[in-house]
């Protein structure tokens, strides 16, 4: 089964704005205290990226891997650790950058995880938010876009290791 570009569901110049009010909002509800981003691999590294440029505060960033996919476009509902933290996150404030959340399996995996590290907060920062999909209801601290239950591509989001280079988010469609 191949997938190829359907439609721009959301503009580059959409998505520079709105990451730049997530790193705004972000910093102030926590005061400029310091923070860990903890960006969830592979998807995220580009709204990571983009986020991190924008913020002023102190911040340090660590990396997690998951996956639930292995090269499909429907999860498998079993979460695997592929990369833990190298930081240690105990009594820190931590908000975890995620790409996309639908099923919440993989965020209440990645929350019950950092939970044992013992850290002062966890909150939960993704770029898109499919709540159709929801298995599990789960709190989203900051939200970039509510989409449709479509499959989508780009801004470091892929299918089957392609599409992260897109500067926008767009569906796909079998062909």
């Amino acid at each position: 089964m191949a997938y190829r570009i359907k439609d721009t569901l959301i503009s580059e110049t959409d998505l520079k704005n709105r990451v730049k009010a997530l790193a705004n909002q972000i910093e102030h509800d926590f005061n400029n205290e310091p923070l860990i981003l903890v960006v969830v691999l592979k998807g995220s590294f580009v709204f990571a990226a983009d986020l991190v440029r924008e913020m002023k505060s102190n911040i340090n960033v660590d990396f997690i891997s998951v996956s639930s996919y292995s090269n499909q476009t429907e999860s498998t509902g079993k979460v695997r650790l592929l990369k833990d933290l190298d930081e240690n996150i105990t009594d820190k404030n931590v908000v975890v950058i995620e790409d996309i959340i639908d099923s919440g399996l993989t965020l209440h995996f990645l929350r019950d995880h950092l939970q044992m590290h013992k850290p002062k907060s966890i909150k939960i920062c993704t770029l898109l938010d499919k709540p159709e999909r929801r298995k599990i209801d789960l709190p989203v601290d900051y939200v970039g876009f509510v989409i449709p239950d479509e499959f989508i591509v780009g801004y470091g989001i892929d299918y089957a290791q392609q599409y992260r280079n897109l500067p926008y988010i767009a569906t796909v469609e079998e062909y």
